[in-house]
């Protein structure tokens, strides 16, 4: 069991303190999870804490590579909408 931050991850720091088993670590060029200390939370915390912090959709992910925070998921805008839109303003 751990989670992972990807390269979307802006260093923010919010997840860094919530971290119940002091998995997370600055690191080089975004923070890391160690999988050897990651327990997801499992029997502390309902949902990982890393994830209810973290304000950048996908910058964290489980085993499987899903996002714990996909897109629209904090922004409440869907993916599909959001391209669409990106796709009209590049058009002009």
């Amino acid at each position: 069991m751990a989670l992972k931050i990807t390269a979307g991850c802006v260093n923010c720091w919010a997840c860094e303190p919530l971290c119940p088993s002091a998995a997370i670590e600055p690191a080089s060029p975004h923070f890391r999870i160690d999988p050897a200390a990651c327990s997801e939370c499992a029997g502390e915390y309902a949902d990982p804490q890393c994830a209810s912090i973290c304000p950048i959709e996908g910058a964290i992910v489980d085993a499987s590579g899903a996002a714990l925070n996909p897109p629209g998921s904090l922004t409440g805008i869907p993916p599909g909408l959001l391209e669409q839109t990106r796709a009209r303003i590049q058009a002009r």
